[in-house]
């Protein structure tokens, strides 16, 4: 049973994990005879968003203590992830990718990823482990590896973003997913497009696949 490490951001598409993206990639890793570890930085987020309005709140909430509502409480500090111990590592997507995972949001191409997220990318790659990433979050692995050939759908702007950081983007539409074998790396683009849940399903079922094909 191969084991895969879960990257988790908060709780919530605004200002944390899209929660879907989250669950239908725990669920897609199961059905495939994974097992997983959900893991998240112990850190405040960047701000707190009501998703009934969109506007920002005037509170404080953590990000291993948010995406633990995603995962019923079964998770641990980013910091503990070692490589050695999994068999693939994956983010699901939502806005706390590019603002709590990384300030992508905030700086593009010219911003920085959080160091938690960085040694854990780095460690997978230099063990030639699967990295897979779905939605936005293709952005910290931009922002990591060089060169790294990855997708985030087809919105011209992002793509631009993405090359400018060092990566290559292919464009692609609803379940496709990018490899790039010289890094391990599957990528799909889920809620980047105007997706529906059958469509997020999809999207994470592929790129669950390709990363056990990785493996093989």
């Amino acid at each position: 049973m191969k084991k895969f490490a879960v990257v988790l951001s908060g709780s919530g598409v605004y200002d944390g994990s899209e929660i879907h993206e989250a669950t239908l990639s725990l669920y897609a890793i199961a059905n495939n005879a994974g097992s997983y570890e959900i893991f998240a930085p112990d850190i405040d987020q960047h701000h707190v968003i009501n998703h009934l309005t969109g506007e920002e709140m005037h509170e404080k909430r953590n990000v291993l203590v948010e995406s633990a509502r995603i995962s019923r409480g079964k998770i641990r500090p980013l910091s503990e992830f070692d490589a050695a111990e999994f068999d693939a590592l994956l983010f699901p997507g939502g806005f706390g990718a590019a603002k709590n995972l990384s300030d992508w949001a905030f700086n593009g191409p010219s911003g920085s990823v959080i160091p938690e997220v960085t040694n854990a990318i780095r460690a997978m790659a230099d063990l030639g482990k699967p990295i897979g990433a779905l939605c936005i979050s293709p952005v910290l692995i931009a922002k990591t590896l060089e060169g790294a050939e990855l997708t985030i759908g087809s919105d011209p702007e992002t793509a631009k973003a993405i090359e400018t950081a060092g990566a290559k983007h292919s464009q692609t539409t609803h379940g496709e997913v990018v490899v790039d074998e010289k890094y391990n790396i599957a990528t799909t683009p889920c809620y980047m497009l105007d997706a529906n849940i059958l469509q997020i399903g999809a999207g994470a079922d592929n790129i669950v696949k390709a990363m056990l094909k990785m493996m093989k």
